[in-house]
């Protein structure tokens, strides 16, 4: 696997794709490599995370359980702050780079099926989710605050790492504690994954 995705990434910078977002950081490729994304990757990865993760946290205050709306308060609280950390670059001109105003497809799928899951359904769906959102957050806060080619974005990567790392602590006891506790009953669901991005 690690070698088709070496080629992917090679054949991506051998034809010099142009879009608004690498294809190397899209499909992963840069996070198996351990290679930081570009400026533009980062702050739309981020920006799109921030979206998707505060939107979910809303509807987890909703629908969870007492864990899940602890912890969605706290991801409401955090995320806000780099949204708005992120914005304030991006309007002072320390950061060249457009920020996105939606949420792409698979983030936007992620959501509607948060939106329609009974609150039955909603930990399955939203516990895995968030230990799949964070590793990814953490991998990329990780890459760029090693080599981003932003100083100032590099050095705000690397403070807002330690948060991430506690929201990613978080999810996984959220979402074990759950999984412990769909063992321990028959008739609660069965655990739902979504796809990755």
């Amino acid at each position: 696997m690690k070698k088709i995705l070496i080629a992917l990434a090679a054949t991506t910078m051998l034809t010099g794709v142009v879009s608004a977002q690498s294809i190397s950081e899209r499909t992963g490729v840069n996070s198996v490599l351990g290679v930081a994304p570009s400026t533009a990757d980062f702050v739309k990865e981020v920006a799109t995370s921030d979206m998707l993760e505060i939107e979910a946290a809303k509807i987890a205050q909703r629908k969870g359980n007492d864990a899940e709306k602890k912890f969605a308060e706290r991801v409401i609280a955090d995320h806000t702050q780099t949204s708005n950390d992120l914005k304030g670059m991006v309007k002072s001109g320390d950061l060249k780079a457009e920020l996105p105003t939606a949420l792409d497809s698979s983030a936007q799928s992620k959501l509607d099926k948060l939106r329609v899951a009974t609150p039955q359904e909603f930990a399955a769906l939203y516990d895995p989710m968030q230990v799949d959102a964070h590793e990814d957050a953490v991998s990329l806060f990780e890459r760029y605050s090693k080599s981003g080619d932003n100083a100032n974005l590099k050095n705000w990567a690397g403070k807002t790492l330690e948060t991430l790392k506690s929201h990613l602590v978080m999810a996984i006891k959220m979402n074990e504690d759950r999984r412990s506790t769909v063992g321990s009953s028959k008739t609660a669901p069965a655990p739902m994954r979504m796809d990755r991005k």
